[in-house]
């Protein structure tokens, strides 16, 4: 190698050791997908989570990080692969990488040592374009997230948490209708509805005002 090389490649080698250095590990790729069940959400039939997106949330404890704060890494031997950025919901869609599901990778955070974060999952149901949609398969993402639920628990299922309610979320003030009947949105511009058995069967069209920006399913 050159001497110029080496000049030029001396300072790259510095400026990456530097910028890995503030890094900790988190936990191992394997802890993170096992402790949210995300394997086994992914193994069940599409046909079995088709109405249903499912997102992991890294939330610091410490409010005044924003997500662009949290940067993680996965570190597998020799190979770093950066995860996607959290959305302004601090969430990331995460898919198992059979690659790296072993004990040995592992997940690296920007956030220093003393900093704490919450992990846990947020779940949606993606709504078909425009402002109508028929009410059954909305709102029967609830029914789906219960049965994934519980398969995704196993044994455990009865200790299973449940989701009760599909939240519209809106910019502003909005209405929404089901039918004849008109709801509008509350203080949070959210409209919160249960599914309705009679409903299902009726499947009426749910007409919006304003195109919901998210439907996430809660458990109240």
């Amino acid at each position: 190698m050159s001497k110029m090389k080496k000049l030029v490649l001396l300072p790259i080698l510095l400026l990456s050791l530097t910028a890995h250095a503030d890094e900790r590990e988190l936990l191992s790729y394997k802890k993170l997908i096992e402790n949210q069940r995300l394997d086994k959400f992914y193994a069940l039939p599409a046909a079995e989570r088709d109405k249903v997106n499912l997102f992991i949330t890294i939330k610091p404890n410490n409010k005044s990080y924003k997500p662009s704060d949290v940067v993680l890494t996965v570190v597998h031997g020799g190979e770093r692969q950066a995860l996607p950025p959290l959305s302004p919901e601090f969430r990331m869609m995460l898919v198992p990488n059979p690659k790296w599901m072993d004990d040995d990778t592992r997940i690296m955070t920007s956030l220093p040592k003393e900093e704490k974060s919450a992990l846990g999952w947020d779940v949606v149901t993606p709504l078909p374009e425009g402002l109508q949609w028929n009410y059954a398969p909305v709102m029967s993402s609830v029914s789906q997230m219960n049965q994934a639920i519980k398969k995704m628990a196993g044994a455990f299922s009865m200790f299973a948490p449940s989701v009760k309610v599909v939240v519209f979320k809106f910019s502003k003030p909005a209405q929404l209708k089901v039918g004849a009947t008109a709801y509008n949105t509350d203080a949070k511009n959210q409209i919160k509805l249960k599914p309705d058995a009679a409903l299902m069967k009726e499947n009426p069209l749910m007409v919006a005002s304003e195109r919901p920006f998210e439907a996430e399913l809660d458990s109240e």
